[in-house]
């Protein structure tokens, strides 16, 4: 299991209260004194969490944040001077979990990391809210689809529609069961509008055979394996994967 906290502060005392106490808890610290340091450190190890310092050379911990949250949801808690409202407001905005001012009691930075850990820990339960398939990741939680690592712009309708498909492959739905699982039964609209979601679905994730598909010269999808969303003649709509 990674235990790897990666503490980023230019103060010596502090990176050693920190490190001492980090590894009191049972986790290893990795240590960077300056925001290069600090990605290339979470690059290398991928750590379980990092206690960034913003004002650190060559770049400082706002633009670190910003750096690692284009790749990664690490848990991030921003340790440091500046206790301005802005400066908490701009960290929590640009993806930072929690924010400590110094001068902080190491315990209460313990109980800090702790109180993230078991926010972000991933129960058995939460952990069906991620679909998978090759090249293919569909997490109704954040309501997020990737295809190959890319995160695909859907609607909340075209991903829910999508989760309920890919959750049962091979199951055909049709339009009604569609319009009651997703838009509820008090949904008296036209069935249509579950053929007009699957059509741009198809689009937007570029399947094969679809208009997006066939308008380009390759497709996101791995060459191995196809799934698809199949149209079921005269009955609706089912999601399939087979090897090619």
């Amino acid at each position: 299991m990674n235990k790897h906290i990666l503490i980023a502060d230019d103060n010596d005392g502090i990176v050693d209260i920190l490190k001492t106490y980090v590894s009191k808890e049972g986790f290893t610290p990795i240590i960077a004194y300056d925001g290069e340091s600090a990605v290339n450190m979470f690059n290398e190890y991928s750590p379980l969490l990092i206690l960034l310092d913003v004002m650190m050379p060559k770049k400082d911990g706002f633009e670190v944040c910003q750096e690692i949250r284009k790749t990664s949801n690490v848990p991030i808690i921003m340790v440091t001077a500046k206790g301005e409202d802005a400066d908490r407001i701009m960290g929590l905005d640009i993806g930072a979990d929690d924010y400590i001012v110094k001068p902080f009691s190491p315990g209460e930075v313990m109980a800090r990391i702790r109180a993230v850990l078991r926010r972000i820990d991933i129960s058995e339960e939460d952990k069906k809210d991620i679909i998978r398939f090759p090249g293919l990741e569909i997490n109704i939680s954040d309501y997020e689809v990737k295809i190959n690592g890319q995160e695909v712009n859907l609607t909340k309708k075209e991903i829910e529609i999508f989760w309920l498909l890919a959750s049962n492959p091979g199951k055909v739905f049709s339009r009604d069961n569609l319009l009651n699982s997703v838009w509820g039964y008090e949904y008296f609209g036209d069935a249509r509008t579950v053929d007009t979601h699957i059509k741009r679905l198809r689009a937007k994730v570029d399947i094969p055979g679809s208009m997006a598909s066939s308008e380009s010269k390759s497709t996101n999808q791995p060459e191995s394996f196809i799934w698809d969303i199949k149209t079921i003649w005269g009955v609706g709509y089912k999601f399939e994967v087979k090897n090619v």
